[in-house]
Parts: C-alpha cells; structure tokens; sequence
C-alpha cells in the first residue's frame, strides 16, 4: 500500500488565506445588490466543474468548462458598475483606512496636510444654515477631482466667508451644483457629482446624494447644508454624517483634513 502525502507548504497556506479575503471582500461590495445572486451561481457553477472533473464526468465536464471558458467576458460586462466602482476606491488614499484598519504602519505614507483655514467655509455654512439656502462643498486632498471640475464654471478665488455665500445665494446664477475647494483656492462651481445609490434618511436630498457618491469614487471631504432644515452633514469614505454641529464640523474637518491647530502646536 502506498501512502499519499501532499506537499503542503506554507505559501499555499497564504495562496489559500489571501483567496478567502479576496471572495469575502467581494461578497461585502456585493451584499445587497442583484448581483450577490449572480456572483454566488458563479462560483456554484465553478465547484461543480471541479466535482465533475474531480469525478472525471466527462460531458458534463466539457460542457461546464466551455461555459466558463467564455464566462470571464460576461463576468466584466455583468459586474460592470461594481468592478468600476472597486477600482475608483483602490486607487484612492483611503482605501485602507476605510477596509483594513489594521494598515497603521500605512498611515504616515497615505496621509497628506492640507494647508488652508477652516473658519470661513464654518462660518459660512453657518450663516446659510440659519437662512435654509442650500450648499454643497467639496474639499479635494489627493484627487483634485478635474474631471468634475470641467463640468462646472471654473472661477480660481480665494476662500471667502462672503465668496461663498454669494455663490450659493437662492438667486445666484452659479448656486446650483458643488463648489469644489483646492489647495485654498474656490476653484469652480455649479459641478455636476455622480449621486450615491445607497438608503438615505427620507430628508436627504440630491445634495446628500451627491456628496456621498462623490466621496464614493475620491478622498474628498463633502459639506452640505440642507435647504429645507439649514442642518449641516459632511460625508466622508461614502458615508453620510448627518446634522452635525458647528464644533463637530471643525472637527472633522481638522481630523481629515491634517489641519495643526494652535491647541496641537503647543
């Protein structure tokens, strides 16, 4: 009798370990859409193939490796959108902060220092609030987000409390869209954003929408003022903040943005 013995070494154990975050990470980007139906029929139809070779069913075999042959084509074109949509957060900055926060040692290599004051976009969003006009700004790190900013008017201004509450002004020719803020600069307005297809509170409107698919697909930073409660959210990472308050929004904005502010210097 001869004894089988399997090579077993440990790359195979990181092979296999890696395969297992890879499925389990597509299952979370796909969990609760149409398409978690159509990836587990997938990978059912692949343990089947194995079986039948396994088995050395010969038809059914054939039959299922020529479907799977032709399969990855379909694969793409069916899980277009998710697949873009992986690809557009891989390449951001917080990707890994966002799915894997045991990364640290990745933090000081990812995390960039905006160098702009806070306190007139604050004051702002203030002062709208209390007069229910609507806003919509995004704080660009990394991602200057160009491709945006052509869909809008461009105007390179330096920020202003006044600037901006003159643009978003109810009668004001460029108040509809985003306002898209780099390196200290108002750089356009009237921005056309992608729109997030996540559940939203039944009071959140285009804006929320706008400001979540937009940190969806970038590192943004995204604040909106609502027109119909003059509340104040931000969204980072796809993920809508809602009715913060004023200290709560400098905050945030210190922390994900890298502002030093007098308290930390000392």
């Amino acid at each position: 009798m001869t004894l089988l013995f399997i090579d077993f070494r440990i790359l195979d154990i990181v092979d296999i370990f890696l395969v297992a975050i890879l499925l389990f990470a597509l299952y979370q980007m796909l969990k609760g859409t149409a398409a978690i139906n159509i990836f587990l029929g997938l990978v059912s139809l692949f343990l089947m193939w194995q079986l039948f070779s396994a088995l050395e069913m010969e038809l059914l075999t054939e039959i299922l490796g020529a479907f799977i042959s032709v399969g990855l084509v379909a694969l793409i074109i069916i899980f277009q959108p998710e697949i873009r949509q992986f690809l557009f957060a891989l390449g951001t900055p917080t990707f890994f902060s966002k799915y894997g926060k045991k990364f640290r040692f990745l933090k000081p290599l990812l995390s960039t220092t905006i160098n702009f004051g806070i306190d007139p976009i604050i004051v702002a969003c203030k002062k709208m609030g209390e007069k229910k006009e609507g806003a919509l700004i995004v704080i660009t790190r990394q991602n200057e987000l160009k491709q945006f900013v052509d869909t809008g008017d461009t105007i390179d201004a330096a920020i202003s409390t006044s600037l901006i509450e003159n643009i978003f002004f109810k009668n004001s020719p460029m108040h509809d869209g985003a306002m898209i803020i780099t390196n200290n600069r108002i750089v356009a307005t009237k921005c056309i954003l992608p729109v997030s297809k996540q559940k939203l509170l039944n009071n959140a409107g285009l804006r929320h929408r706008a400001a979540m698919g937009i940190t969806e697909v970038s590192d943004c930073v995204a604040i909106v003022v609502s027109e119909e409660t003059g509340h104040i959210s931000y969204a980072t990472r796809g993920k809508m903040n809602f009715t913060i308050s004023l200290s709560e929004l400098h905050d945030a904005l210190t922390s994900e943005l890298n502002i030093t502010t007098e308290k930390d210097k000392k």
